[in-house]
């Protein structure tokens, strides 16, 4: 997992909005990047760590919800909180449907921001713990032979040894050195554990 420094992203083209905010964000220990506009933001390098986006839905050139389209189609899955003076209850709505945080109306309460701020973090701590934890998987699954995938898949389907033995017309005890091998590379502690493992890769018996 990422130990960088969660970054709070502001996008509004109001400055004086824009600084009332950053100030806001930085009083509560945040690290804190600003833009004037979606297109500066999306021209930036985009972060490693975990981060959310503070973001005003009606700018001129892209929008708001405009901006969350294009970053959800490019597959950046980054917190939005959004902030508005025009908001409507079916913007709000089909915001939050998209993955939004939270939608805040202006004049909003500096603690309702902030909570949000905080919420907004901790979701991306832990998505970028579990990209983490699969990406070891990842590693952890590439290191087994194609038959010791084919073995991991059956047993995980709900096979018995000996069942597995007969599909890959192999012996129990051949299966059964796999197994201990498959276990031991997966660094799973049970079957159980083997099977959460392989629902998080997406592996099943459909080689």
């Amino acid at each position: 997992m990422s130990e960088l420094e969660p970054i709070v992203y502001i996008v509004d083209d109001d400055v004086s909005v824009r600084r009332s905010t950053e100030r806001l964000i930085r009083s509560a220990g945040f690290k804190v990047l600003t833009f004037n506009s979606a297109r500066e933001f999306l021209a930036s390098p985009k972060p490693d760590g975990p981060a959310c986006l503070v973001l005003d839905v009606r700018m001129p050139g892209l929008s708001g919800m405009e901006l969350q389209g294009e970053l959800a189609q490019s597959g950046i899955n980054i917190p939005i909180i959004f902030i508005t003076g025009h908001g409507d209850i079916p913007m709000s709505v089909r915001a939050m449907k998209a993955g939004a945080v939270e939608f805040l109306t202006k004049p909003f309460r500096s603690r309702s921001l902030l909570e949000a701020v905080r919420t907004a973090i901790e979701r991306d701590l832990s998505a970028h713990k579990a990209r983490s934890e699969t990406g070891e998987l990842r590693q952890r699954y590439e290191q087994l032979t194609p038959r010791e995938r084919e073995v991991m898949a059956l047993v995980v389907a709900g096979q018995l040894n000996k069942q597995v033995a007969g599909e890959l017309t192999t012996t129990e005890r051949t299966i059964k050195f796999h197994r201990a091998h498959i276990m031991q590379k997966m660094g799973a502690e049970s079957l159980a554990d083997l099977v959460r493992k392989a629902e998080k890769l997406g592996v099943s018996s459909q080689k």
